[in-house]
């Protein structure tokens, strides 16, 4: 069980660390697109996914403060949610390509983790 989180990490942690970049880079639009949420709004939840996509691997890795990493998918869990709820103000369609449906995965593969790792492969 703890080689399959481990793997579920990594791939979360790149798609973290790659879609906050992508959020911060070019949050003007997005906030453009989805007026929702501001420009500094889309940057800050940028930074925060690519803190947490750090958090997932590196404290548990190197063994300092490995609780830092549930804690890390649980704050992907609460911010997909926001996500979630923002897209599903402005995008309707249920496609492959509305990032609504990349939210919430996102968010299920983030809970998996939280929960493996408080109860099923505790790290530390």
């Amino acid at each position: 069980m703890s080689v399959f989180l481990w793997v579920l990490q990594g791939v979360l942690a790149l798609l973290l660390v790659s879609g906050g970049a992508y959020k911060i880079a070019t949050r003007a639009g997005l906030a453009k697109q989805f007026a929702v949420l501001s420009s500094g709004a889309w940057g800050a939840l940028g930074a925060v996914e690519i803190v947490a996509g750090v958090l997932l691997i590196v404290p548990a890795a190197t063994g300092w403060w490995p609780v830092l990493t549930p804690w890390a998918a649980v704050a992907i869990v609460l911010e997909s949610l926001a996500l979630v709820g923002v897209y599903g103000r402005v995008s309707l369609a249920f496609t492959a390509a509305n990032p609504l449906v990349f939210a919430a995965g996102m968010g299920l593969v983030a809970a998996l983790i939280a929960v493996g790792r408080f109860v099923w492969s505790p790290l530390g």
